[in-house]
């Protein structure tokens, strides 16, 4: 069908008011105890697991060093003066510290990331082959054990605690391409927005929970009792997951006739028949899948920066204790998440409304969540040691950030639906790349711990972010791809 293959200005401009119709001869499905927004919930639940286990390790870094060996390594008189702190519960120092030099410190921060793009692609397409249910399942299940094995890495060595984060990150990284493969099968096109920010909020929830809740149990008992509160709360979500999942709305033995229907008639179109034959010389050599691409590494190499070395940043240049780290380094997050349930709900109001059309909408949140970050973050490195102004510009960094989801976050499945997580799985193996090489730079950079060092990785983030936004604009669509759907629906195959 040629509203669905073609990349002109004019199909764009039409498809939210075709799908429009088109899914209203089918009875909207009501939203209350839906299967779709259980799954949503559900979903939300394993993305809290996996950035709570993901970012506990940077707030604990904090108190799993030897502060008598790191306070030579700090006599810049450019960094503030310490905060006055509460006197710490005197159980609390049970735990073994380490002598680990800035270096060491980036590499084990890092370390989650080179385990996690090795199981992106793979991920995907084993998602669209067995099904997603059960490879996210296990897939965050490892996670969640081997970081019960934390504290006894940890003691054995730094070798051993980035073999461990390694395996973590192999474990998380099939969890993103995974849940997109279900989506493509789960979620209405004028709903994605709405549903795919309810899922992915929870890896800002899980940031902003798990950030200042790490710093009080660190505070009243010591670092080890983090990666075992954060683990059992990741068990008790596998549990869960295996009784009330299911990969499609055909195999669901609980949902209704009626959502069933309308899930799987908004879709009929959209969908390729054929499982067997990805078309991947399509896939990479596709300029919208381009955009996305380079987008989601800019947007990364910011994100990423700031979610393993805020609290550093928040301790070293700013002087806040281990207790009050987590709850400030948890705040960008807590407006990154609450922009990204409004832009879900405003993006598919446009869209469905108003009918304007996707790649707009795709491109101008991406601009606004991309643009914005930038500017100020870079304005908070000119701050110094004024806090109050410091925090908020970094929480207003990030939370414009969260915008973005309704962007080029998304933008897999209006391009290629049937081939959402081999897309995800190729874009996110790009936008990993930042994970693994952003804290060892930054780290490299800000040997002295200096508010000059730090506004340099601030700069290099924010031009990369700018970079990111300008090339997606140029190069993203909103359609769906002739390559993506089947012969008996398109003429690309």
């Amino acid at each position: 069908m040629e509203r669905y293959g073609s990349d002109t200005e004019g199909d764009e401009q039409e498809k939210p008011l075709l799908l429009r119709r088109h899914e209203d001869k089918v009875q909207r499905a009501p939203v209350c105890c839906s299967s779709r927004y259980g799954l949503a919930l559900l979903s939300c639940y394993g993305f809290f697991v996996v950035y709570s286990l993901r970012v506990i390790l940077s707030v604990t870094m904090v108190d799993m060093l030897n502060s008598t060996h790191q306070s030579s390594a700090n006599q810049s008189g450019s960094v503030c003066p310490s905060h006055t702190n509460p006197a710490r519960p005197k159980h609390n120092h049970t735990a073994s510290v380490y002598n680990w030099d800035s270096e060491t410190q980036g590499w084990i921060l890092g370390s989650f990331f080179y385990g996690y793009i090795l199981t992106q692609i793979p991920g995907g397409y084993l998602a669209g082959r067995f099904g997603p249910k059960w490879l996210m399942g296990f897939g965050i299940l490892g996670t969640v054990v081997f970081t019960l094995l934390t504290p006894v890495a940890a003691d054995l060595g730094a070798g051993y605690l980035i073999a461990v984060r390694v395996l973590e990150g192999i474990g998380e990284g099939v969890s993103f391409p995974a849940m997109y493969t279900m989506w493509a099968a789960w979620a209405p096109p004028l709903e994605r927005s709405r549903l795919l920010t309810i899922s992915y909020i929870g890896a800002q929830l899980g940031t902003v929970i798990s950030l200042p809740l790490s710093g009080e149990i660190c505070f009243y008992q010591d670092w080890t009792y983090v990666f075992y509160f954060f683990g059992a709360v990741g068990l008790v979500w596998f549990i869960l997951w295996a009784l009330l999942v299911f990969d499609t709305p055909n195999t669901h033995p609980r949902i209704s006739e009626q959502e069933r229907l309308y899930i799987t008639t908004s879709l009929k179109n959209e969908l390729s028949t054929s499982a067997n034959n990805i078309p991947w010389r399509a896939i990479v050599t596709s300029k919208p899948l381009l955009g996305i691409v380079v987008a989601h590494f800019s947007y990364n190499w910011t994100f990423y920066t700031l979610l393993t070395l805020l609290p550093t940043y928040m301790k070293d240049i700013l002087g806040f204790s281990i207790q009050q780290n987590g709850m400030l380094s948890a705040l960008p997050y807590m407006g990154c998440a609450v922009l990204a349930v409004l832009s879900g709900q405003v993006a598919d109001y446009l869209r469905e409304t108003c009918s304007y059309s996707t790649v707009a909408v795709r491109k101008s949140f991406s601009l606004i969540g991309m643009i914005g970050p930038a500017v100020f973050l870079v304005a908070a490195g000119y701050i110094g040691c004024n806090y109050t102004l410091a925090v908020t510009f970094l929480t207003i960094s990030s939370s414009l950030g969260g915008v973005s989801a309704s962007g080029f976050n998304i933008n897999h499945l209006d391009i290629a639906p049937s081939y959402a997580g081999i897309l995800l799985g190729i874009t996110n193996t790009f936008a990993t790349i930042p994970g693994m090489v952003g804290p060892v730079i930054a780290r490299a950079i800000t040997q002295n711990n200096t508010t000059e060092e730090w506004l340099t990785v601030f700069y290099i983030a924010a031009g990369i972010n700018l970079f990111g936004a300008i090339f997606y604009s140029v190069f993203g669509k909103g359609t769906v791809q002739h390559w993506a759907v089947h012969t008996s629906y398109s003429h690309g195959g």
